[in-house]
């Protein structure tokens, strides 16, 4: 099952490292941070770089959650799975399968898409977005953002990922 650990923001490359020495292999077969690829002008030169896709939270997966919040209690930093009183809450297959779509077991990273305007139409034709432009809610072309909206934890969230528009066409 797919859990959600909540970190302070900014701070989780750093809870990553520790789980990964404290937590054993026995317990936990992946953990992860989802990132995303963005474009960024550094000394007037674009290059490619990774952000953090839902900051302030890492997912694990494991199939003994009881002693994988065990394991958590030992890192020596903020680290809550979420749940509610009475049990942790693993993410719904839904979820599962948005952050899957966009990523691989050994890569979660969302790489960068590019699409074409054409009249008010967004037409994605590379990359993890392609047959996912209904997902778009608004694009920045100065930034090369897409703003998708989806369901995660439960409630409705804002993710950024990259997007390269190539061309605009005007339809008369």
């Amino acid at each position: 099952m797919w859990y959600v650990v909540q970190v302070m923001g900014g701070k989780e490359r750093r809870v990553l490292q520790m789980i990964d020495q404290i937590v054993g292999d026995s317990v936990l077969q992946e953990c992860f941070i989802p990132q995303y690829e963005i474009m960024k002008k550094f000394r007037g030169e674009w290059k490619r770089c990774t952000e953090i896709l839902l900051p302030g939270y890492l997912f694990l997966i494991t199939k003994n959650v009881e002693q994988a919040a065990e394991e958590l209690r030992k890192v020596p930093a903020f680290t809550k799975l979420l749940g509610n009183n009475r049990a942790f809450t693993p993410l719904n297959a839904d979820e599962i399968t948005f952050l899957d779509s966009f990523t691989t077991k050994n890569h979660r990273v969302v790489e960068m898409s590019e699409g074409v305007i054409e009249g008010d139409e967004i037409c994605i034709t590379k990359g993890p977005l392609v047959r996912q432009a209904g997902l778009v809610k608004r694009i920045d072309r100065h930034k090369r953002l897409a703003y998708l909206e989806t369901t995660m934890f439960g409630r409705m969230v804002n993710i950024k990922v990259g997007l390269e528009i190539v061309r605009k066409r005007n339809n008369i």
